[in-house]
């Protein structure tokens, strides 16, 4: 039976951003859903859990650590990776605070990113053993 492919959620209002992205981890063997609304990518998680989250910060009508605070209320064990283009900021690590896998730089290398990723999802499955 083929294993089953890791579920990414991506989570940022920048469509050129996430088809980029999307394309990148579908080429190395992740399954991705898209959502360029925080809150189509709070209904996604609550209808089609994923493996993983990718979040970015900065977003209309809710920015990602509020994002991230409703996804602490029903899934506090789900790993989630904030991606952000500003380094030292405070939402950041506001949003560090209630607890991620990791912070994604937008200007660092995607191989530094998928390093993140498979870390996180590592940590995750051995938590859950």
């Amino acid at each position: 039976m083929p294993e089953r492919k890791v579920t990414v959620l991506l989570i940022d209002d920048e469509k050129d951003f996430t088809m980029m992205l999307s394309l990148r981890l579908e080429s190395n063997g992740y399954q991705v859903m898209v959502a360029n609304d925080p809150r189509e990518g709070l209904r996604l998680i609550q209808e089609q859990p994923p493996d993983i989250v990718l979040l970015d910060l900065y977003m209309p009508f809710m920015d990602g650590a509020q994002v991230l605070g409703e996804i602490r209320k029903t899934q506090k064990e789900l790993p989630v990776i904030i991606i952000s283009a500003d380094l030292e900021n405070a939402r950041t690590i506001s949003a560090a605070a209630l607890g991620v896998s990791g912070i994604f730089y937008k200007g660092k290398d995607f191989s530094v990113g998928l390093a993140l990723l498979e870390t996180a999802l590592r940590r995750h499955k051995q938590l859950r053993e």
